[in-house]
């Protein structure tokens, strides 16, 4: 017979654990909280199901993120959407969690695609200026490979497009969690849903989708100011690490030393000379017009004076600017930019790619909370 509070006890370890992010899969969940909870072995008649498992991690997403919850379940399901007419030649078809109503946090938005080859898809991702990752994974079932190619594409919320070949559309694929078929609904579908649940009429989500068309991704627009810096030649002897984007990732590195946790920080370390690909005579008003609407008010503060932080470590600033600079809250963050700044020029350093960076600021509340 199996001991039923051994199990509510694994359930819910696997659900903390899946929750913050240290383990990702069901499994491996499972396994690691039965060997923290209990030092031997582990009946299989004791470990929790997958669902099991995801009804406590709902549990601690009503705990942790609680009214906010709803929120950004309409603000996902809105993107959602979105996505699914952008999409609309592949015959797109939400699933998971966004459909479902168990999200949290770092949930993905996921949709099944169906196309003849992925190569169409990342064309219609290029043509909408995204960022994304094409991945195949190769598993085995009863002796039998397969190989499922999915696009991983940076957004507000991180998207993923499984691709799958158009003579599976009528196909009813089974949920690993619960062996039943997946919930999946089309744009109607989920426009729908979004009306019952969340009261939003058809003409208020057109106005919300509109406002996404209109609106950028910020990421991809730190990503199309930084691209360039790659091509911009600094003065050796001020700059003898090379071009402007290498300085960029070293300050980068040097201030996710300082503060890992930090974005705006982060963002400043990473952004403040993109305006020397725009207009090298005023760098840092070129930057700041460029990112305007896209960073905090205090990023922008330690980027439009980072510059007078260079003036003031030399002690070529005048006493009054000194003064005011000095009394600002946000001095002692100008001053440990500065610092990054001046020590981000080495030669040869090793730094993070482009992508990587982004990604990681991008992922700072989810790691961090």
């Amino acid at each position: 017979m199996a001991n039923q509070k051994l199990r509510r006890q694994i359930a819910w370890e696997a659900a903390r654990l899946m929750y913050s992010r240290e383990v990702a899969e069901y499994y491996s969940a499972k396994q690691k909280a039965a060997k923290r909870l209990n030092k031997g072995w582990v009946k299989p008649t004791d470990l929790p199901t997958n669902a099991e498992i995801r009804e406590q991690v709902q549990v601690f997403a009503r705990m942790h993120e609680g009214a906010s919850l709803g929120e950004r379940l309409l603000a996902m399901r809105l993107r959602a959407a979105w996505w699914l007419r952008k999409l609309d030649a592949f015959h797109p078809k939400l699933i998971g969690s966004v459909l479902t109503g168990t999200i949290r946090q770092g949930s993905d938005i996921d949709v099944h695609v169906f196309a003849a080859n992925p190569h169409s898809i990342s064309v219609k991702l290029d043509d909408l200026g995204c960022h994304y990752e094409l991945e195949r994974k190769r598993i085995t079932k009863d002796g039998e490979e397969r190989v499922f190619s999915h696009l991983h594409v940076r957004d507000e919320f991180p998207v993923e497009l499984t691709v799958y070949h158009p003579s599976l559309l009528g196909y009813r694929f089974r949920s690993s969690i619960t062996n039943k078929a997946i919930e999946h609904a089309t744009i109607s579908q989920l426009e729908k849903l979004i009306a019952l649940e969340h009261g939003v009429d058809p003409d208020a989500q057109q106005a919300r989708l509109n406002e996404i068309d209109a609106t950028p991704d910020r990421f991809q627009v730190f990503q199309a100011l930084l691209i360039p810096l790659e091509n911009v030649r600094q003065n050796l002897k001020y700059h003898p690490e090379g071009d402007a984007l290498f300085h960029s990732l070293q300050v980068f590195e040097l201030a996710r030393e300082e503060m890992p946790y930090d974005e705006e920080f982060l963002l400043a370390a990473l952004l403040h000379d993109i305006g020397k690909a725009i207009d090298p005579d005023d760098h840092t008003l070129a930057g700041l017009e460029a990112l305007d609407g896209f960073i905090s008010e205090r990023t922008s503060w330690l980027i439009r004076h980072h510059m007078e932080a260079h003036q003031l470590h030399d002690g070529t600033i005048g006493a009054r600017r000194r003064r005011k600079l000095t009394a600002h809250p946000w001095f002692e963050d100008l001053r440990t930019l500065n610092t990054c700044d001046r020590e981000g020029r080495v030669p040869g350093a090793d730094v993070v790619e482009l992508e990587e960076a982004l990604d990681y600021i991008e992922n700072i509340e989810e790691m961090f909370g």
